[in-house]
């Protein structure tokens, strides 16, 4: 017998923006540096790439490009994504 499963995919999952707000929460926490470019990346997958390039002014290929696996995107790059999608990065105390 023969099992199918599906690849685990966030996008799937990214309907609202506090849910997108919470799943760059956890990004943001997590030590790996990697994390938040790849939640960037699945939430802009999630609201279509072609709106995201339009709302960020940046070309669809660029955006690619600043997502893709590996990039080091410019922190202005990111701040406009963020922003198109719906949300905003902040900062707390850290909490001992």
């Amino acid at each position: 017998m023969t099992i199918k499963t599906k690849t685990f995919d966030a996008s799937e999952y990214l309907e609202d923006e506090e849910t997108v707000a919470e799943y760059l929460n956890m990004a943001l926490d997590d030590p790996n540096p990697e994390m938040l470019l790849l939640a960037v990346k699945n939430i802009a997958r999630a609201r279509g790439m072609a709106q995201l390039a339009q709302d960020t002014g940046l070309g669809r290929e660029s955006l690619y490009k600043a997502l893709s696996d590996g990039a080091k995107p410019r922190y202005d790059t990111v701040l406009k994504v963020v922003r198109a999608l719906g949300v905003k990065l902040h900062a707390e105390p850290i909490r001992s």
